[in-house]
């Protein structure tokens, strides 16, 4: 089934009570008002086409619209069909062919669109041509748009693109672009006076990532680049949407969403280089190597940190006493040298933790 077909068959049906729809080349029913029709092939009907000049043809019961006639051995794309033989069944095929005539013609132009908008992001395309080309598809060249990368994991789906697109179905001001096999962007556009926050685009993230395990059970990580205030800039974006699907997981590998900006430290840390990152862990942990701290020790620390090193409410979400807490941040201090309870100990100790993490992701 073809889906931009069969939506314009959809709206179609509702208009008439016949049978209508959408053939290829072969004669096979690609969309029809009847959706058990579908795959049905009518027969003879490429014989028809090269041996008439005419365009209205009567077979199988069927009023058919073909395309202009072109040269013997060339391929008919598309035809569209009504059942029956009256002037009715007629005005209704040739309606249909020619909303699909458009529709091609449109999704042509979309298709073009989309190719640029790829090229542009790919870096394909050169900053001369970036404002001519775009003038000429009729692309808003100042519109705030945002890049969300999605990347399907694990087992991937071409339905993925139509689910998202029928999220965002706007198709003057949102593309989405199949960048790859496994990778799909949603370049959204947002009104320049609307105060749309962080927490807005991550609520935009979600929801696809709920569709796509809803419709067809995927799981994906998306990523979200800054803001483009003009169209050279999404390349820009979507390079940092793509930056945050690489380092968003090393340091959290639980999430799904990740923002650019929201990156924090591991935006410095995934820059620097290898020999660096192993000096700085080597003289943090000069006293003894971080391995030496067992799974509970380990655990204890990022639940400190996540509370802000509240000992009291890091003791309370452990379910332990206060005073035990406190003696595994004094173990902590004896194997490391670090008291975590301390403002700058806990800094260099939470970013040594980062660079392991980041030294770890990169290993594996």
């Amino acid at each position: 089934m073809n889906v931009q077909f069969q939506n314009l068959i959809d709206e179609i049906s509702g208009a008439t009570t016949r049978h209508v729809g959408i053939i290829d080349g072969t004669g096979m029913v690609v969309a029809s008002s009847d959706v058990t029709f579908v795959g049905h092939v009518f027969t003879g009907i490429a014989d028809e086409y090269y041996g008439t000049d005419n365009r209205d043809l009567m077979l199988h019961g069927y009023y058919f619209r073909l395309p202009d006639v072109r040269e013997p051995g060339s391929d008919f794309d598309y035809a569209a069909f009504c059942e029956g033989s009256d002037a009715d069944a007629r005005n209704t095929a040739v309606f249909t062919a020619i909303c699909v005539k458009e529709s091609r013609s449109y999704n042509a132009e979309k298709f073009n669109r989309s190719l640029f908008l790829k090229n542009l992001m790919s870096d394909n395309t050169l900053l001369s041509e970036v404002y001519t080309r775009s003038k000429e598809l009729r692309l808003n060249q100042t519109a705030r748009r945002v890049v969300f990368l999605v990347r399907q994991i694990e087992r991937p789906d071409a339905l993925c693109a139509d689910i998202i697109r029928t999220l965002h179905p706007d198709t003057q001001h949102d593309f989405v672009i199949p960048m790859n096999d496994e990778e799909v962007v949603l370049i959204k556009e947002f009104d320049r006076e609307s105060d749309v926050t962080s927490s807005a685009y991550e609520t935009i993230a979600a929801e696809i990532l709920d569709a796509l395990t809803t419709e067809v059970y995927v799981t994906a990580r998306v990523g979200i680049g800054s803001d483009a205030d003009n169209i050279r800039e999404l390349a820009d974006s979507y390079k940092e949407a793509y930056a945050a699907l690489e380092i968003g997981p090393i340091f959290e590998e639980h999430r799904s969403i990740f923002r650019y900006n929201a990156l924090g430290l591991g935006r410095i840390i995934y820059q620097l280089p290898n020999t660096l990152c192993e000096m700085f862990i080597s003289e943090v942990f000069q006293k003894n190597p971080i391995e030496a701290l067992d799974a509970e020790t380990l655990q204890t620390i990022d639940f400190f940190f996540e509370n802000n090193l509240n000992v009291s409410e890091t003791s309370r979400k452990l379910f332990v006493h206060r005073n035990t807490l406190v003696y595994r941040l004094e173990k902590i201090k004896k194997i490391t040298g670090l008291d975590l309870r301390e403002f700058d100990h806990a800094i260099v100790f939470k970013v040594a933790l980062m660079v392991r993490k980041y030294m770890n992701g990169k290993s594996s």
